[in-house]
């Protein structure tokens, strides 16, 4: 039977699917727009197959919320930023946020073998299976984590249409416009200068043994390489190391950085919080926070075009 475009056209907006792939099963299936959906899904289930080695390393961060009790935020990888800032793609990833603030599952494969929250006849991984032959790349839901308040609330910012994304979970006896307002800032200075712990506390003495090594041999290494008469004796070196390990630790703690929008430029983000509490009568502080930044960890690969267009000329 002849198809018509008016056929493709309903497929097409149904599925996401491209125009001949659309025709394609339209003839396939003499018409029948039910059957050709489940044609295109099964394609896109070996297109999906056929994408498994390719590297996702763009995509976007999103975040559900349940009031100011709890959020949940996940990262789910494309292999472009154009997709990425597709409105389907992105409707998509929202759902996926929604899924991960209902979910019980405590890890990212039990959280891919659940009832998918738009329709439970299907996992979360075979919607999203069904996603990859919509939009036609290879797709993953890297990670989720759920935050709850404890004596307190949370708050949430989103950096970059989703680039990065930023979980605060604060205890306060106190819970108005003004608190939110400053967790709201603290949570931008967490975006934006990535701090590791939020007091020096939580740093494992792992980590500080670590960095004391490196450390130890930058000073050892500067210090051979001055002239013998001015060389520093080893009690000053490790003087020395103190301070620059102090130094490193108040970067990478969130407490310990200078507030990013302090007037005077010296305000701690432990000092403009305890400002905020006792101007509300609030003891506030941070219990911890999430941050999620997309394609953090993945290695890119580097596309030459060029060479891509002539490899496919020679084959």
């Amino acid at each position: 039977m002849a198809i018509t475009a008016a056929q493709v056209k309903e497929l097409r907006e149904a599925t996401g699917a491209g125009m001949m792939d659309c025709k394609k099963a339209l003839v396939e299936t003499n018409g029948d727009m039910d059957a050709a959906v489940e044609v295109l899904r099964k394609k896109g289930q070996a297109k999906a197959e056929k994408k498994a080695s390719r590297i996702a390393a763009e995509g976007i961060c999103l975040i559900a919320n349940d009031g100011d009790q709890k959020a949940a935020v996940v990262e789910v990888n494309s292999e472009t930023d154009f997709v990425a800032q597709n409105e389907k793609f992105r409707d998509y990833v929202a759902k996926v946020a929604e899924q991960a603030l209902k979910t019980e599952a405590k890890d990212i494969d039990a959280f891919m073998a659940e009832p998918w929250i738009e329709d439970s006849a299907k996992t979360v991984n075979e919607a999203l299976v069904d996603m990859i032959a919509v939009i036609s790349e290879k797709l993953s839901i890297r990670r989720f984590e759920q935050v709850a308040a404890q004596d307190g609330c949370v708050v949430s910012y989103l950096h970059g249409k989703g680039r990065i994304a930023v979980i605060i979970d604060a205890k306060t006896n106190v819970v108005n416009d003004a608190v939110k307002e400053a967790l709201t800032n603290v949570a931008m200075q967490v975006a934006a200068m990535s701090p590791k712990y939020v007091t020096v506390d939580e740093v494992p003495e792992s980590y500080k043994e670590h960095e004391k090594e490196i450390l130890l041999a930058q000073a050892i290494e500067e210090n051979e390489k001055l002239p013998e008469n001015k060389r520093k004796p080893q009690n000053i070196i490790e003087k020395m190391l103190t301070g620059r390990l102090n130094k490193e630790l108040k970067q990478i703690c969130l407490y310990d950085q200078v507030y990013v929008r302090a007037e005077d430029g010296k305000q701690t983000v432990a000092q403009y919080l305890q400002q905020v509490g006792k101007a509300n009568g609030a003891d506030l502080s941070v219990r911890r926070f999430v941050r999620f930044e997309t394609g953090e960890g993945i290695e890119k690969r580097v596309e030459n075009f060029a060479e891509e267009v002539m490899s496919q000329i020679k084959h």
